[in-house]
C-alpha cells in the first residue's frame, strides 16, 4: 500500500492509504512535439482568425499585425508562469493545484471552475464551426445552411471526439497531428498566394494590393482606446496553449516537457497569425475587411473564393480542420481540471474515476461533452446570437484564470525570488507583469460588455449585456456549488498554502495534500 496524506482542520497532516492497483493516467504517453501540437491545436489559429481579424482590422486598420504582437506579450509572460509552475507541481489540474496551493482553497476551487466553464461555453460553437466548414469544402452549401442538420451533426462530432479522448491520450495526439498539418498547410498556402497577388497588384482592387511595412507591427499606431479593443480580440487568439500542460501526467519528462511546449507554442502561434494577417492586409486592404467584421463566421469562405478561386475548398479545410481539432482538445483540460478537483474532494468522488484499460477519466470527459452540447443546443434554441454572447462571455473567464495563475507562481516562488535576477524577472515580475494586463483588460471587458449595444442578441439582460450577465451567472453558479460542496466535505477546504520548496520537501517525506482514495473524514 501507498502512503499519502491529506491536510486536517488543524493543518497538520495525517496518513491515508492507497491501493496501488488503482488505475492512474499513462505516464509518458506524449512526448514534446504531441505536446506542442495539441496546445496548438487548442487554440485553433485558423478558427480564432476567421473569428476575429476583420473586429480587429475595423478597429485599428493597418496595425492589426501590431495588436496581435501586443497581444502576445502577456501570453509569453503568463506561459513562463505555467512553465514554472508545472517545473515545481505536476498536476494535470494545473491552475487549480497551483492556486490553491499558493493562494488557498477557497480561490484555488474557482479558478478550476474557470476553466472547466470554458470549455462548455466554446466547444458546441468549434464543433459546429467545423461542420459547417466542413461541408463547405466539400462543395455541399446546400447543407451547410440547413440548421437542423448542422446542429445534429455538431452534437455527434462532440461525442465522437470524446470518445477517442476517452480511448487514449495517444489516440488523441495522434489525430492531432494529422489535423495541424493540413490546418497549417492550408493557412499557408493561402498566406503565400494572398501574399504574392497582393505584392504584384493582383489583389483587391477596391483598396488591396498594399506593401506591407514595419509600421504595421506598432500596436499604438491606432490610438488608445481601438488598442484596448483590439487587445480584448487578440487575448483570445491566444487562449488555449496551456492545453499541453494539462497533460502533464501523461507526458514524458514531466517536469520540463509540457511547460516548454506551451512557450514554444504560442511563439508558433504569434509567427503564424502575423504571416496571415500581413498576407491578409497585402491581398484585400482594411475597406474589404473592416466592412465584414460581423461576418466571422463567413469571412474566411469569402477570402477563400476570392484568393483560391476553385482551390477555396484548401481553406475551409483549414477552418474546418481547426474547429474539429479544437473541439477535441478543449476538451482535455476540463476533463483534467475535474479530475484533479475530484482527487482533491473539491469534486465529486465519481469524476476522479480513470478507466482501468484506456487510463484516461472516463466520467470526467464524458460530464464535459454532455454539459457543453446540452448548452450548445439549449442556446442555440434561445438564438443564434445568444451562442455568440456565449463567446463573448470566454474573455472574462480566460483573464479570470490566467491572471491568478501569474499571481500564483510569484507567490508559490516567493523564496526563490532572490536567489538571482533571472528567477526574479521570470517568475515573479514577468508573470505579476501578465496578470496586472489581464487584470487590466478583464476591468475593460466589464465595462464593455455592461453595455447591451455591444452583444450580439443588442438587448439587455437586467440592464446589462447579455454577455456579461452570462459571465456573472457562470461565477454566481460556481459559487453555489462550491458552498454547497463544502458543506458536504470539508477536506478540501482544510488544505493550507504552502510554497514551491516545501511542498517539494514534503513530497520527498512522502506527505501530500492531494489523497485520490477517500479518507476517513
Amino acid at each position: 500500500m501507498e502512503r499519502l496524506s491529506t491536510c486536517d482542520n488543524r493543518g497538520m497532516t495525517e496518513p491515508v492509504s492507497r491501493s496501488t492497483d488503482q488505475p492512474q493516467l499513462k505516464s509518458g504517453a506524449i512526448g514534446f512535439v504531441d505536446a506542442l501540437v495539441i496546445g496548438l491545436a487548442s487554440t485553433s489559429p485558423a478558427y480564432s482568425l476567421a473569428a476575429v481579424v476583420g473586429a480587429v482590422v475595423a478597429l485599428v486598420g493597418v496595425y492589426a499585425p501590431g495588436v496581435f504582437l501586443a497581444s502576445f506579450v502577456p501570453m509569453l509572460l503568463i506561459a513562463s508562469a505555467f512553465y514554472y509552475l508545472n517545473k515545481a507541481d505536476q498536476d494535470c489540474g494545473t491552475t487549480f493545484s497551483w492556486v490553491t496551493r499558493a493562494m488557498g482553497p477557497w480561490v484555488g476551487w474557482m479558478g478550476g471552475w474557470a476553466i472547466s466553464m470554458t470549455g462548455v461555453l466554446v466547444i458546441g460553437s468549434l464543433a459546429d464551426t467545423g461542420v459547417r466548414f466542413g461541408l463547405l469544402a466539400l462543395q455541399l452549401d446546400g447543407l451547410a445552411e440547413n440548421t437542423f442538420l448542422v446542429r445534429t451533426l455538431t452534437v455527434l462530432l462532440i461525442f465522437a471526439m470524446t470518445w477517442i479522448c476517452v480511448i487514449g491520450t495517444e489516440t488523441s495526439a495522434k489525430l492531432q497531428n494529422g489535423l495541424i498539418i493540413a490546418q497549417v498547410g492550408a493557412l499557408l498556402v493561402f498566406a503565400v498566394v494572398a501574399l504574392v497577388a497582393g505584392l504584384s497588384g493582383n489583389g483587391e482592387a477596391d483598396g488591396g494590393n498594399l506593401t506591407p511595412s514595419i509600421d504595421w507591427l506598432n500596436p499604438f499606431g491606432a490610438g488608445g482606446a481601438a488598442l484596448t479593443g483590439g487587445l480584448l480580440l487578440g487575448v483570445f487568439i491566444y487562449w488555449g496553449w496551456e492545453s499541453a500542460v494539462n497533460l502533464t501526467e501523461e507526458t514524458s519528462d514531466a517536469e520540463s516537457t509540457p511547460g516548454k511546449a506551451a512557450i514554444v507554442s504560442t511563439v508558433v502561434l504569434l509567427v503564424t497569425y502575423l504571416g496571415v494577417t500581413i498576407a491578409i492586409l497585402s491581398y484585400f486592404g482594411t475597406d474589404f475587411l473592416a466592412s465584414r467584421e460581423d461576418e466571422a463566421e463567413t469571412i474566411f469562405a469569402t477570402m477563400a473564393t476570392q484568393v483560391l478561386g476553385g482551390w477555396d475548398w484548401v481553406l475551409l479545410l483549414a477552418v474546418a480542420t481547426s474547429a474539429i481539432a479544437s473541439t477535441q482538445t478543449t476538451i482535455l483540460p476540463a476533463s483534467r481540471t475535474g479530475l484533479s478537483m475530484a482527487r482533491r474532494h473539491a469534486m465529486p468522488k465519481a469524476l476522479a474515476r480513470i478507466h482501468p484499460r484506456f487510463r484516461t477519466p472516463d466520467v470526467s470527459t464524458w460530464l464535459v461533452a454532455v454539459i457543453a452540447a446540452a448548452w450548445y443546443v439549449v442556446v442555440n434554441l434561445i438564438s443564434e446570437n445568444a451562442l455568440f454572447d456565449s463567446l463573448t462571455a470566454l474573455s472574462l473567464l480566460i483573464a479570470f484564470y490566467y491572471s491568478l495563475t501569474g499571481i500564483a507562481c510569484a507567490v508559490f516562488h516567493r523564496k526563490q525570488l532572490t536567489r538571482s535576477a533571472k528567477d526574479l524577472l521570470l517568475i515573479g515580475v514577468g508573470p505579476l507583469i501578465g496578470s496586472a494586463l489581464l487584470i487590466w483588460l478583464l476591468v475593460e471587458s466589464i465595462g464593455d460588455l455592461a453595455d447591451p449595444a455591444n452583444s450580439d442578441l443588442g438587448t439587455a439582460w437586467f440592464g446589462l449585456g447579455p454577455p456579461l450577465v452570462m459571465g456573472i451567472a457562470i461565477f454566481l453558479v460556481g459559487v453555489l456549488f462550491m458552498l454547497f460542496w463544502r458543506f458536504k466535505d470539508r477536506r478540501f477546504w482544510a488544505e493550507k498554502t504552502t510554497t514551491a520548496e516545501r511542498l517539494q520537501a514534503d513530497i520527498a517525506a512522502g506527505r501530500t495534500a492531494a489523497a485520490v482514495e477517500d479518507p476517513a473524514p
